[in-house]
Parts: structure tokens; C-alpha cells; sequence
């Protein structure tokens, strides 16, 4: 989904559906705005000698905040500005460090409509470098049912993520 298609829509979405894959490389930059951003000040995340040194890692490393917005980025850039992330469950089993691009891969789980008559799609991501898990992903995000539906205008009994 790019910003010159259609607002995607549930009809649009079908169990097995793969979402186009994204890749960045990261860097210490990365971490390291990633950390601010978060005000996470823990030197593991900041500075390479203490990281090595005192955390026995190889470098710095992103922050759990910092993959959590990773894959809140991949998540809207296919769904689009229309859909709304109802829930985010993540599983990091390895570090992250600057030295390699980190890639995002999904796959559409679960599509369904909840008795609100809100639209629902469930996504399992997950966040590799060198083709090696680093992080697992569940993700339920809200999609329009139809060109007029906005699942963020929905509020109290008719919004449950």
C-alpha cells in the first residue's frame, strides 16, 4: 500500500496475504535517536564501551521502545492512515545491533469483523537481520470495512481492541 493507492479496506485483505517487505539498515545512529526519542538514558543503548565492556554485547542495541515505533511504522505503511493499531504484542529474543539492515515481513493471520461492526486484521510480523529472528510480532490493527468506515471515530462500546 503507498500513498498514490486507495484507502485499504478489509475486502481488500485475506488470510495468507503477505505485506511488502521493509528494510533499513541500521546504524548507531539508529539506536542512538531511537534511545532519545524514548528518553531511555541506560548507556547500553548509547555507549559502545560500556555496552561491551559492563554488558558483555557486541555493540549498542535498540531499545524496546525503538522496535516497538519499527513496527508501528511498518504496521501503518501498509495499512495506511485510515486503519488504527488495536494492540501490539512483541517477543524480542536476540539484540539488534548497528552493523546490518533489519528487515520487516508479515503475514495476515486472521481477518475478521467484531459484533461493533468494527474490521480487524491480525498480523504476525517478525524482524530479522542476516535472515535470523530477532523479534517476533502479533499485531491487530483496525481497517475501514468500507470507503465511509474510520475505526478511529470509533469510541467506548464500539472500539475493543
Amino acid at each position: 500500500m503507498t500513498a498514490a493507492t486507495a484507502t485499504l479496506t478489509l475486502d481488500r485483505v485475506s488470510v495468507g496475504d503477505t505485506l511488502p517487505e521493509l528494510t533499513h539498515d541500521v546504524t548507531a545512529t539508529t539506536v542512538i535517536l531511537g534511545a532519545m526519542a524514548t528518553r531511555d538514558w541506560r548507556p547500553m543503548h548509547h555507549d559502545s564501551k560500556f555496552a561491551v565492556e559492563r554488558q558483555g554485547v557486541p555493540d549498542i542495541f535498540l531499545n524496546t521502545p525503538n522496535q516497538a515505533a519499527w513496527f508501528e511504522r511498518y504496521i501503518t505503511d501498509w495499512a495506511g492512515p485510515a486503519a488504527r493499531i488495536g494492540r501490539v504484542v512483541f517477543r524480542m529474543t536476540s539484540p539488534v545491533f548497528p552493523g546490518a539492515p533489519m528487515t520487516f515481513n508479515a503475514t495476515v493471520k486472521d481477518v475478521a469483523t467484531d459484533d461493533a461492526g468494527c474490521g480487524w486484521v491480525t498480523l504476525d510480523v517478525s524482524l530479522t537481520v542476516d535472515g535470523a529472528v530477532k523479534t517476533t510480532c502479533e499485531a491487530r490493527v483496525a481497517v475501514p470495512t468500507s470507503a465511509d468506515d474510520n475505526p478511529w471515530a470509533r469510541r467506548g462500546e464500539r472500539w475493543i481492541p
